[in-house]
């Protein structure tokens, strides 16, 4: 007999059917019990007429043979009956909470403990394929425009954005890092595929204990040459944006919000005006950027708003500068909801300006040779973008950490489980 999942029972009516799961709840009656059995794709409910027989505990896996029955008050419309249960796995320890409650009622620290049974609740494991689907959304949003998927090594020789911030590694014997970006490599794929874009882990060391960061994430990379600036940029990844949020929308039925064909966008300089900051703030903070997501919402009905004009001096070396004004940046960051989930913008093409910026910035060339040679023979005019995974869907479902998005998390405090 195979097995068949949850959601297919009612497909099955009278039928002796064979299910496997996790027992996700046990509910004892005086003359009736019912198992409750969960499998990846929902819950089944199993009725045991001999309560005595059921000896099992939650979270023990069970493989069920039983006939399907019709019942309007059970999962999907339909019950097991005349089950035969046998047992494939027995939990003979305590759990540390339940699963079977609508919400987990364990704090963060203690589900993150314990992730392994935290993450099997329904809510988590819905998180898990929005992420899934963003993903996927975000590889066909992509794909439909003729980027192709590369994969960038995640231990590099040098810093990607400066020396600090780094995890630094002893590579028999000499020192390397771990990335904190794809930048350098996707920039030089650019001269061999024009467009590319890279979903991987990225590595930061920064000893920041907050709901918004983590000291690795899942940067969703995408960079694309001939461009006339980073508004042609900002125009793929606003339709990039939108397709992701589709995806997700047709994949798991989560009610996303839209994306306007043109996303609002101000300068820096507006938008420290907009926020209440001085004129001479270098940066935003995140008290300036939920301000920016306020007024986004309130003048144009968008969650999404581009910053644009960030200064030079707070951008990497590889920046391509406003031509108009060159103490700021043609780069920008894209809000969701009050939080930076975007940063991209245009870079530099030309090998001598490489020079010139590095040098500026008081960075060694033979460090970075690998790379400039890449502009030595010749790069268009490009740009590019990263997303962070986590932050997008914590703000996608009003998480208010963006632990609570990620399987297993590691930030400052943690490296374990």
């Amino acid at each position: 007999m195979q097995r068949i999942l949850s959601t297919e029972l009612a497909a099955h009516p009278y039928e002796r059917v064979r299910v496997e799961g996790w027992v996700h709840r046990i509910r004892r009656l005086k003359a009736v019990s019912f198992l409750i059995v969960r499998d990846a794709a929902g819950l089944a409910q199993v009725v045991v007429t001999d309560p005595a027989t059921i000896t099992v505990s939650e979270e023990s896996v069970v493989s069920v043979e039983a006939t399907v029955t019709p019942n309007t008050q059970a999962p999907g419309g339909v019950e097991l009956t005349g089950p035969v249960i046998r047992v494939l796995s027995a939990v003979d320890t305590p759990l540390p909470f339940e699963l079977h409650r609508p919400e987990l009622t364990a704090g963060l620290p203690a589900q993150l403990d314990h992730a392994a049974l935290a993450l099997r609740h329904p809510s988590r494991r819905a998180v898990a394929r929005i992420s899934a689907a963003a993903t996927a959304g975000f590889r066909r949003a992509l794909e439909a425009r003729r980027f192709v998927e590369i994969h960038t090594p995640k231990i590099v020789g040098s810093a990607t954005e400066s020396g600090a911030d780094v995890f630094r590694l002893d590579y028999f014997g000499r020192p390397a890092y771990l990335a904190q970006s794809p930048q350098f490599y996707k920039q030089m794929m650019v001269g061999v595929l024009e467009r590319v874009f890279e979903v991987g882990p990225v590595f930061r060391a920064e000893n920041s204990d907050t709901a918004r960061h983590l000291t690795q994430y899942t940067s969703l990379d995408a960079e694309m040459g001939f461009i006339a600036d980073h508004r042609d940029v900002m125009a793929t990844l606003t339709g990039t944006i939108a397709g992701m949020v589709e995806e997700v929308r047709e994949r798991t039925g989560y009610d996303t919000p839209a994306v306007p064909p043109e996303i609002p966008a101000v300068h820096f300089t507006e938008a420290l005006r907009i926020a209440g900051a001085p004129a001479d703030e270098p940066d935003l903070a995140p008290a300036h950027e939920r301000a920016l997501g306020e007024w986004a919402r309130r003048e144009h009905g968008s969650e999404f708003v581009y910053v644009t004009g960030y200064p030079m001096r707070k951008r990497p070396f590889y920046t391509h500068p406003d031509p108009a004004d060159p103490s700021y940046a043609n780069g920008f960051d894209l809000l969701f909801r009050g939080l930076e989930i975007v940063t991209g913008g245009q870079r530099l093409h030309r090998h001598a300006d490489y020079v010139a910026a590095l040098s500026a910035a008081g960075e060694p060339l033979a460090a970075h040779q690998g790379y400039l040679d890449a502009f030595r023979y010749g790069m268009p005019p490009h740009g590019g973008w990263a997303i962070g995974l986590e932050r997008l869907v914590a703000r996608l479902i009003g998480a208010a950490n963006v632990r609570e998005v990620t399987a297993f998390p590691r930030d400052p405090r943690r490296v374990a489980p």
